[in-house]
């Protein structure tokens, strides 16, 4: 019986280090012996800089460009392999100010489909896509039923929860249509107060989990200097251990839901609950809220 590949999407709020978590992450099942794709779904391309050691691979729509047609495109021209035998692809996307980026990554998709690029030996494809976008192009992996487990990397600023939020209610659209389902919540540590307690919290309010609390270290920061991921630059050091784990929670979690949003009332009431906004606050989710 063949093995079932696992397709993923990282969301979250801009900004949050979904890059870099997916990368850490990955890393950590190539060292489980896992065989991995990563997509990077973002116009800047720097979903595998850390895999390649680069700043940027050609992307596939800077090739398209340059070649003038996606027929002249080969699969060896935009197709790296990275640390761990991954295998690395940047969808791109347009030249800014010009045109939609979400077409970047559907083109980028059917071309990699049309090619051949997703192979039997395949244990996960990681789709790390831009932004909170969960509209057009952005949301082709779940739109599209090509990503059945959607992870959302958040942290316990206000902001980061509200976008998570708003993720999920996307993941709600498309799950009655398709097999889409959030397999959980990713604390990208802020040391902002309670914050493990606060993600618990939220992810029980969402029917998920969070499925690990990945400390803040400048450990990572180190690592991406040298455009490494922690587990190559010092498999040793304990953040390395926290990838490690979160890889292989990943790997046997079989935790999937169609998520429950919650309304905007509900989430100003579980950041009151846990102080962070005050009551006299007029919050950038009243503001949302007054002007809906």
């Amino acid at each position: 019986m063949a093995k079932k590949l696992r397709q993923l999407a990282i969301y979250g709020k801009g900004g949050i280090g979904k890059s870099t978590t997916t990368q850490n992450t990955v890393a950590g099942l190539a060292s489980l012996g896992k065989k991995i794709m990563i997509i990077g779904c973002d116009p800047k391309a720097d979903s595998t800089r850390l895999m390649l050691h680069a700043k940027a691979q050609d992307t596939v729509m800077d090739k398209v460009r340059e070649l003038g047609t996606v027929e002249d495109l080969e699969l060896e021209d935009v197709l790296r392999t990275g640390y761990g035998d991954v295998k690395c692809v940047e969808s791109g996307g347009p030249e800014p100010g010009v045109g939609c980026a979400g077409r970047g990554v559907i083109t980028a998709i059917n071309f990699l489909e049309e090619e051949g690029a997703y192979t039997p030996d395949l244990d996960f494809v990681f789709y790390d896509v831009l932004g909170d976008v969960v509209c057009g192009g952005f949301a082709m992996p779940i739109r599209e039923n090509k990503a059945q487990e959607i992870y959302i990397v958040v942290s316990g600023e206000m902001m980061a929860m509200y976008a998570a939020n708003n993720i999920c209610k996307g993941i709600v659209k498309y799950a009655s249509s398709g097999s889409v389902r959030l397999g959980g919540l990713i604390c990208n540590s802020r040391n902002t107060d309670k914050e493990a307690e606060l993600i618990e919290a939220l992810a029980a309010k969402l029917g998920t989990q969070m499925i690990h609390f990945v400390p803040r270290d400048n450990q990572v920061q180190r690592a991406e200097l040298r455009r490494m991921t922690v587990i190559e630059y010092s498999p040793d050091h304990p953040q390395a251990n926290e990838y490690r784990e979160l890889a292989r929670k990943i790997s046997e979690n079989e935790m999937l839901v169609v998520p429950t949003p919650l309304t905007m009332d509900e989430l100003e009431d579980l950041l009151l609950e846990f102080g962070i906004i005050e009551e006299d606050d007029e919050t950038i989710i009243g503001k949302a809220e007054s002007a809906s």
